[in-house]
């Protein structure tokens, strides 16, 4: 369990891996903010910690200017995100420095926003878009010529010269080709990115897990696929059953998955799925659930290398000593899991 020091120590050093698990309270200003906050530190005895907002709110306390607790970390700005909902609309349209100013948007502010966020410019996010879609125009069997200009390019050659660099295959050669789309999805514990192919959602993790640039490289391999910003049937539910998995409402998800890996990985990845929500295992319980006793290190190092953080609930192993042991999305995120698992 963290500790008041544990809690105090991350404010100082505006830890964003604590970032939703709890709330600084400061009784001398009745102002609470979340661990990251750029503020001047408070001294330890004048601090109260909250698991939420709701509950620094109902205290009296008023969310911090500076930090705007209210808000999830990282979200995505309004006027970005109906630029990204008009792209997903229509992946043809291209947004011109005019077209952002005329809508008071500085260009220089979305240029660095994805850059932050996506590491690419606006300009090669539409870009990327709009090949995207004319891949999978190409795929459905779609002329090349009709696919390009559908997805408003001007110039067949210069759609041919960009797919080729992309894919490294001019268009009439891209039948073995694959995409696998990704976005970003706000939570309650900091932004995830998401990844999903037809067959479902094929990564989930928080932008600050280490292994996260090794597995979207692994994946791509696995799947012979490029992964590209672009839309995906499946993200609009992913997005509602984890708002409603956050909000406490949803204790299982019923969203199609995709998990490429070796035999013994699935097994185990389909088992931890079986898991029963606000309930915990240890590995060693979970080795013997799948028949296999004496492989305990094995099926840790399987749930070590699942992609589908929360769906498929790995946070839910625990050490036969009762243990938090390691999760990729941070120790302190999967506490916060387990416990609001229990309560709701």
């Amino acid at each position: 369990m963290m500790t008041r020091e544990t809690m105090y120590q991350a404010i100082i050093d505006k830890d964003v891996k604590f970032e939703g698990v709890f709330f600084t309270a400061v009784k001398s200003t009745g102002i609470f903010c979340r661990p990251s906050c750029t503020a001047r530190k408070p001294k330890i005895e004048n601090v109260e910690f909250l698991e939420t907002a709701n509950e620094a709110l109902k205290k009296g306390y008023r969310p911090c200017k500076v930090c705007n607790p209210l808000e999830k970390l990282g979200e995505t700005p309004t006027f970005i995100k109906r630029i990204i909902e008009e792209l997903n609309e229509n992946p043809s349209l291209r947004f011109r420095e005019s077209d952002l100013i005329s809508r008071g948007i500085q260009p220089v502010t979305i240029r660095r926003w994805f850059l932050k966020n996506h590491g690419i410019t606006f300009n090669a996010y539409q870009r990327m878009f709009r090949i995207n879609s004319a891949f999978k125009k190409i795929q459905k069997g779609e002329a090349v010529t009709i696919a390009a200009f559908e997805a408003g390019y001007e110039s067949l050659s210069g759609f041919n010269d960009l797919f080729k660099n992309v894919f490294g295959a001019p268009p009439s050669q891209s039948r073995d080709k694959n995409v696998i789309d990704l976005t970003r999805i706000e939570t309650q514990l900091g932004t995830m990115i998401a990844c999903a192919v037809d067959q479902g959602i094929c990564l989930l993790e928080f932008t600050g897990r280490k292994m996260l640039e090794t597995e979207l490289k692994s994946l791509a391999k696995i799947l012979k696929a490029k992964i590209i910003p672009g839309n995906n049937r499946h993200f609009s539910m992913l997005t509602q059953q984890l708002n409603e998995y956050f909000e406490g409402s949803r204790r299982q998800f019923t969203i199609p998955l995709f998990m490429p890996g070796t035999k013994f990985q699935q097994k185990v990845w389909h088992a931890l799925q079986q898991l029963p929500f606000g309930e915990i295992r240890s590995y060693k319980q979970q080795a013997i659930d799948i028949g296999s006793p004496d492989a305990i290190r094995a099926v840790a190092n399987a749930n070590g290398m699942n992609r589908i953080a929360i769906l498929i609930p790995c946070h839910r192993v625990i050490g036969e000593n009762g243990a938090m042991t390691g999760y990729g999305g941070g120790i302190w995120r999967k506490q916060w899991l387990l416990q609001h698992e229990k309560k709701s």
